[in-house]
C-alpha cells in the first residue's frame, strides 16, 4: 500500500510517499481502508520536526503522518468489536507510529474508532474527529455549568470553532476572539460576543464580563497572558502540547492532549448527526499532492479542513 511518512527527523525532514506492506490488525484492533483523512496542524508539526523540538518524541528514522480518518473496516483482530464493512471515523492519537492515517490503509485500536455519522459523506466525516475531540475534552476538564462564561481564543480555527459550538450546546455564554474577517464565521458558530484579535483582549473581555470569564479554552495558544481575562480561581484549558503556562490568581490550568476513545467519538458523531457541530471541507488533495496541502495549512488562514483522498 501507499503511505505518507516524514523521515530523518533528527534534522531537516523529508515527506515521502512510500510503498509499504499492508499493516495487519492485532488483538483489539481494526484495519481501515481510508476514504478520507483530514490534515491538521499537528501533521505539519510532524513534518517540520516540532514534535522533537517540544520533546514529545525522540528522533526517529520514520514518522507516520495523520490523525483523523474516515473509511471502512476491512479486517479485524481478535476481540475487535467493529465488524468488517462498518463505515467508521477514527483518531490515531499516538505520536511515534511509523504509519498513520495519511495512507491507503491504517490500523487503529478499535476503541479509537466509532461508526461514522449517518447521512454524512466520509470526506466531511473525516474533518471533526481530532479537533472536536480536543474541544470536547477541554470543556470536560473545565467542568463549567450552564449559564457560566467561556472565552475561546482562536475561535475561527479547528479546535476553537468546535469549542464555540460545544460551549453553546452546554449552555455557556461564549466570548470569542479571532481575526476581524472571521467575525461573521464565529457568530455563525454561536459566539455571543466577539473580540477582534487586533484589540486589547483583556479590555474587550472585561467590557462584557467585568470580573472576568469563568473559563478559557486557549486554542490560539496565547498562554499566561490570556489569563488576565479569567476571574480569580477560574479555569484554563491549555490545548497544545508542551509546558503548560503558569497559573496566576488561583486559576487552574489543564493541559489538553486529545485521547481517542469510543465514548467521546460516539457522542461527537451524535452531535454531528444532529447538526450541533459542523463539518467543513475546505479543499481535497490526493496523496501525491499532500505536500501541497501541508504547505497550504502551514501558511495559515485555512477555514475548515484540508482533506486527503487516497
Amino acid at each position: 500500500m501507499r503511505a505518507l511518512v516524514a523521515r530523518r527527523l533528527d534534522g531537516p525532514a523529508t515527506v515521502e510517499l512510500i510503498e509499504t506492506p499492508m499493516p495487519e490488525p492485532g488483538a483489539g484492533q481494526v484495519r481501515i481502508k481510508v476514504t478520507a483523512a483530514a490534515v491538521n496542524p499537528v501533521d505539519v508539526a510532524t513534518t517540520d520536526g516540532t514534535l522533537i523540538n517540544y520533546n514529545l518524541s525522540a528522533p526517529r528514522e520514520q514518522f507516520g503522518i495523520g490523525w483523523d480518518v474516515a473509511g471502512t473496516v476491512d479486517a479485524v483482530g481478535p476481540g475487535a468489536d467493529l465488524p468488517v464493512g462498518t463505515a467508521v471515523i477514527g483518531v490515531a492519537d499516538l505520536l511515534g507510529r511509523p504509519l498513520k492515517t495519511h495512507a491507503e490503509y491504517v490500523v487503529l485500536n478499535a476503541s479509537a474508532a466509532a461508526a461514522a455519522p449517518e447521512g454524512l459523506d466520509l470526506a466531511a466525516a473525516s474533518t471533526f474527529g481530532l479537533n472536536a475531540l480536543t474541544a470536547h475534552q477541554a470543556l470536560d476538564a473545565l467542568a463549567l455549568s450552564a449559564g457560566q462564561t467561556l472565552l475561546v481564543t482562536g475561535a475561527a480555527g479547528g479546535v476553537g470553532g468546535y469549542a464555540v459550538e460545544l460551549g453553546k450546546h452546554r449552555g455557556l455564554t461564549v466570548i470569542a476572539t479571532a481575526g476581524e474577517d472571521d467575525e461573521q464565521l464565529v457568530g455563525s458558530l454561536g459566539a455571543d460576543h466577539f473580540v477582534p484579535r487586533s484589540a486589547d483582549l483583556t479590555a474587550g473581555v472585561h467590557a462584557v464580563v467585568p470580573a472576568g470569564v469563568d473559563g478559557l479554552v486557549d486554542a490560539a495558544v496565547i498562554g499566561v497572558g490570556a489569563q488576565e481575562s479569567v476571574r480569580n480561581r477560574g479555569v484554563h484549558a491549555h490545548v497544545v502540547a508542551g509546558t503548560p503556562p503558569t497559573s496566576l490568581r488561583g486559576i487552574t490550568v489543564f493541559p489538553i492532549f486529545a485521547a481517542a476513545n469510543r465514548a467521546d467519538l460516539e457522542e461527537l458523531v451524535r452531535l454531528a448527526e444532529a447538526g450541533v457541530i459542523s463539518t467543513r471541507v475546505a479543499e481535497t488533495y490526493s496523496l501525491e499532492n499532500a505536500r501541497t496541502a501541508y504547505e497550504r495549512l502551514a501558511k495559515g488562514g485555512v477555514r475548515g479542513r484540508l482533506v486527503l483522498i487516497p
